[in-house]
């Protein structure tokens, strides 16, 4: 049996190491080492992403799966997945909505997850036999039933170039709710979700590291959540709610 409130420990102390750092750091002459097309890559995220690695990898043989520096070794049925900056963007460019997330997965099943919300102090966690928490406080999705009242959370994903038909599929679905989100942070999305501050992220083509963290404080907190059509690299079709709310 694993001990998943020690495993939750390990991936708090880990975002919390991650996130004092990427907050000591904040609006200094940060190096870029990619940035073309719709994507941007800092060496703040290999920074941050080894130092998770480094405190997780004391204290779990788990395989990792990192944004920045792919698999640790071979997967297995139980591994790790790390967002050392989720949002990298926004944190460029002193957007206040990025995070550090941290997750631990059974094949495609979220066991546990971190979000290190460091701008604002706020920690969410959860894992599959406890409640979700933001700090000391409980959490939970929220009863809006309707999308005529619901929020819409979702993302356009870091890739080259869009179809018309892709476009056009978003409007359609845009339409039928109250209010679209678009924040820059997967991440973030889902734990907002989670704590009732919208009623559905989605997205297709998201990384697994983006959205795996948030996925089980959606269920932690009574959500629903989909995983599904993983790629080689990692890509998936993630759609998470409040449960409340029907095609």
């Amino acid at each position: 049996m694993l001990d998943l409130d020690c495993l939750l420990n390990v991936a708090k102390d880990a975002a919390k190491l991650a996130g004092d750092h990427l907050n000591e750091n904040k609006q200094k002459n940060l190096k870029v080492l990619l940035n073309e097309g719709r994507d941007i890559k800092l060496q703040i995220d290999r920074d941050v992403e080894e130092l998770i690695k480094s405190e997780i990898g004391s204290q779990s043989d788990f395989p990792i799966l990192g944004e920045e520096s792919g698999q640790s070794d071979k997967i297995r049925d139980y591994y790790w997945v790390v967002d050392p900056l989720d949002g990298t963007s926004n944190y460029f460019r002193n957007i206040p909505i990025c995070c550090v997330a941290i997750a631990l997965m059974n094949k495609l099943t979220p066991v546990l997850g971190v979000v290190n919300d460091f701008n604002n102090d706020h920690l969410y966690f959860a894992h599959q036999g406890m409640e979700a928490y933001r700090n000391d406080d409980l959490i939970n999705v929220s009863k809006i039933d309707t999308k005529i009242d619901g929020t819409l959370l979702t993302g356009i994903p870091a890739k080259t170039s869009y179809t018309d038909e892709e476009f056009r599929s978003m409007i359609v679905e845009f339409q039928q709710w109250k209010k679209i989100r678009m924040i820059g942070s997967a991440a973030m999305a889902s734990a907002y979700v989670a704590s009732g501050k919208a009623e559905r992220y989605q997205e297709n083509g998201i990384f697994l590291w983006d959205i795996a963290a948030g996925a089980a404080l959606v269920n932690a907190a009574g959500g629903s959540v989909i995983i599904s059509d993983i790629q080689s690299d990692f890509r998936v079709d993630a759609r998470f709610s409040n449960s409340c709310i029907k095609e």
